[in-house]
C-alpha cells in the first residue's frame, strides 16, 4: 500500500516518516512517498535516514502542482498532510505565501485525494486556529477564532478538509497540536532560536512581558498521536493533541538559560509581536479516551535532550543561521 507524506522534509514530517517506517510492515505500507517543495525550512538532510530504505522515495514538488498530486495520490491508501507555512512572524511580514500554500495547496491535495479515491486522509493542523483562551482548554468543537494570518490560513485549510469530508464522503480526520519542540526544528522558533543564540554568545529576544502561555508537546508525542489517528481515527473528526506542560515564555526561557549555562542577563526584552495571543491550551481528552494517546516524553527530559541535540549538531543548524 502507498502512503504519501507531504512536508516530509520539515521538522515534524521528517520525524513522523522515521516513526512510520518503524511500523510500516505492521501497517502494510510498502510504498512510502515523501513529498516536499524544499522551501527554506524543508531540508534533504532531514530525510537521509529514511531514504536509505527501499520502500521510501522522495518527490521534490509543491502540493499546488496538480499533475504531481494527481499522480501520487491515485490509488494511494493514505495521506498525512504536514506541508504548510507555519511561522507567525513570517505571516505578519508577508501573508500571501501562507494562503497559497496552506489554503490553496490543501484544496489541491484534497481534490487529488478525492479523484484518486484515497482511503484515509489526516490533515495536520494547529491549536492556534482557536485563538486565545484565558482559562480552561479548548475542546475540538470550540469555535475557530484565528488571530494571525498564519492561523487564519490554517483554519481555512481545516474547514476545507472537513467540507470535503462532508460533501464527498471522504475519510478525513483533522489533528490540532500544541507547541511542538524537539531536534531538527528550524531555528526561527523559540527553543532552537534561543539555544543557537546562546551557543553563539548572543542574547535571546523575549517578546513583551514574557507572560504568554503555551502548552509544550515533544515532536515524538505529536507523531504518536498522528499515528493513532491514522490507524483508528474516525472520519470527519477533529483530534486535539496536547503535551500537558503549560509554561510562560519567561519560564521556558529561564529553563533554556539554565541548560545552556547562562543567566537572565542574556535576555533581551523586545517589542511584543503584533496580535500576540496570550494563552493556548487544548483539551486532549478525546484522543486519550478514543485512541489511547498520552504524552510519553516529560518536558524536563525532552527539553534537556533537545538542547543537547543542538549543541551536538552545530553542522545542521549553522548554515541556516548564517543565511538569516
Amino acid at each position: 500500500m502507498r502512503i504519501v507524506l507531504t512536508g516530509a522534509a520539515g521538522f515534524i514530517g521528517s520525524r513522523f516518516s522515521e516513526m512510520l517506517l518503524e511500523r510500516a510492515s505492521e501497517l502494510g505500507y510498502d510504498d512510502i512517498v515523501l513529498l516536499d517543495a524544499l522551501t527554506y525550512s524543508g531540508r534533504r538532510e532531514n530525510m537521509v535516514a529514511v531514504l536509505a530504505d527501499p520502500r521510501v522515495r522522495f518527490v521534490h514538488a509543491s502540493i499546488n502542482d496538480q499533475a504531481v498530486t494527481d499522480e501520487l495520490l491515485s490509488g494511494a491508501h493514505a495521506v498525512v498532510h504536514f506541508a504548510a507555512e507555519s511561522h507567525v512572524d513570517r505571516s505578519i511580514e508577508s501573508a500571501r505565501t501562507f494562503f497559497e500554500t496552506n489554503v490553496l495547496g490543501t484544496q489541491q491535495l484534497l481534490e487529488s485525494a478525492r479523484r484518486g479515491q484515497v482511503e484515509r486522509f489526516v490533515h495536520v493542523s494547529t491549536d492556534e486556529v482557536y485563538g486565545s483562551i484565558s482559562k480552561g482548554a479548548w475542546p475540538e468543537e470550540h469555535i475557530l477564532a484565528p488571530s494571525s494570518p498564519y492561523s487564519a490560513s490554517k483554519a481555512a485549510s481545516d474547514l476545507a478538509a472537513l467540507a470535503y469530508q462532508h460533501t464527498f464522503g471522504m475519510n478525513i480526520m483533522v489533528t490540532r497540536c500544541s507547541n511542538n519542540y524537539g531536534p531538527r526544528q528550524f531555528p526561527e522558533k523559540l527553543i532552537p532560536l534561543f539555544v543557537t543564540n546562546l551557543q553563539d554568545g548572543k542574547k535571546v529576544p523575549l517578546y513583551g512581558d514574557g507572560l504568554n502561555i503555551r502548552d509544550w508537546l515533544h515532536v515524538d508525542d505529536h507523531c504518536r498521536g498522528i499515528l493513532a489517528v491514522l490507524e483508528a481515527g474516525r472520519s470527519g473528526e477533529i483530534y486535539n493533541i496536547g503535551g500537558g506542560t503549560e509554561l510562560t515564555n519567561f519560564e521556558i526561557t529561564k529553563k533554556i538559560l539554565e541548560l545552556c549555562g547562562a543567566d537572565e542577563s542574556q535576555i533581551e526584552r523586545v517589542a511584543d509581536r503584533l496580535g500576540h495571543d496570550r494563552r493556548y491550551c487544548v483539551n486532549w481528552t478525546k484522543i486519550h479516551t478514543e485512541l489511547g494517546y498520552s504524552p510519553q516524553v516529560t518536558f524536563t527530559e525532552g527539553l534537556a535532550a533537545t538542547v543537547k541535540w543542538y549543541h551536538d549538531n552545530e553542522s545542521w543548524w549553522r548554515p541556516l543561521v548564517e543565511k538569516k
